[in-house]
């Protein structure tokens, strides 16, 4: 499933047209990746909590060329599955 399908359902529920169904889609997107960028946690009830980590800076190597390279640390996104999604999937 992708985020075309997801549009299609959400138009099939609604009973909108596909064109605002994928503004909604785009618009739920947008908000959770706006509240990481600035750093808070986005909980959906049923779903779970997304949220950011800072992974730390480490060096690694160029399997190209043999060469070490030092890797910055970074902030990188992080999801935990609720419970209900956890037994649903079971």
């Amino acid at each position: 499933m992708n985020k075309a399908d997801i549009a299609d359902k959400v138009a099939e529920i609604l009973g909108g047209t596909k064109a605002q169904a994928e503004r909604a889609v785009e618009t739920m997107i947008d908000c959770i990746v706006g509240g990481l960028k600035k750093g808070d946690e986005v909980s959906i009830a049923g779903l779970g909590i997304f949220a950011t980590k800072m992974r730390a800076s480490r060096t690694a190597r160029n399997p190209r060329t043999g060469e070490s390279i030092q890797v910055p640390s970074m902030r990188v996104p992080k999801f935990r599955a609720a419970k209900a999604l956890k037994d649903a999937v079971k």
